[in-house]
């Protein structure tokens, strides 16, 4: 189920829906009556405003809540004018779904980061790292003689296209070339970021190279 809002607020001026344990609040103003169409059997009615508004406390928050507020925010930045989306309460659900949609994919990329924070170590993962957009992997393995990042950019399209990436040795001979062999035996899809963590470990940082 992609149904990540709760309705707050439902009354003849406005609708308020939040999302991602009431980190996220969408504000919807209603209009005057729309002749010859209804919503939920009642006369439907136009909408003059759809407002969104971030209440996570970055400072408090781990970066990847962090993360997963600015990957929603830029979805819906992305989407241009919502009233022109949604200009009566007839298209108020589709734009419930699509927002749910990408809410839900990036919680999960959340949980995923939080999965690897507290168990990065079992994949010799030393280190998380995100800023903006990017998130860092720093990989250690004595036994593979080998120390590098990964950095992988990631947007609210997530998990559905490609990661691009880049990467830093430090310590051994895996690089850009090694990488970029196992990421493209990677799918995306569901889990995409720890299924990318656990094939590096698997191909690359368990034995001598």
């Amino acid at each position: 189920s992609f149904t990540e809002w709760e309705l707050m607020e439902w009354s003849e001026q406005q609708a308020v829906f939040n999302f991602l344990y009431d980190s996220v609040t969408l504000t919807v103003v209603f209009g005057s009556p729309v002749d010859g169409e209804f919503f939920a059997a009642h006369p439907s009615r136009s909408i003059i405003s759809l407002d969104f508004e971030s209440f996570l406390d970055e400072e408090q928050a781990p970066p990847s809540s962090g993360l997963v507020q600015r990957l929603i925010f830029q979805f819906i930045e992305s989407q241009g004018s919502w009233q022109d989306k949604c200009p009566t309460l007839q298209y108020l659900p589709q734009a419930l779904f699509d927002i749910s949609l990408v809410v839900n994919r990036c919680k999960i990329l959340g949980e995923e980061l939080e999965f690897l924070q507290r168990w990065g170590a079992k994949f010799h993962l030393l280190e998380i790292d995100i800023k903006d957009t990017e998130v860092k992997l720093l990989f250690s393995s004595s036994v593979a003689f080998a120390k590098f990042e990964l950095t992988l950019a990631v947007s609210h399209d997530y998990p559905s296209a490609v990661l691009s990436f880049r990467v830093q040795t430090h310590i051994g001979d895996i690089g850009e070339k090694e990488i970029a062999a196992v990421l493209s035996r990677v799918p995306a899809g569901h889990h995409y970021l720890q299924r990318i963590v656990t094939s590096i470990h698997q191909n690359l940082l368990q034995s001598p190279r």
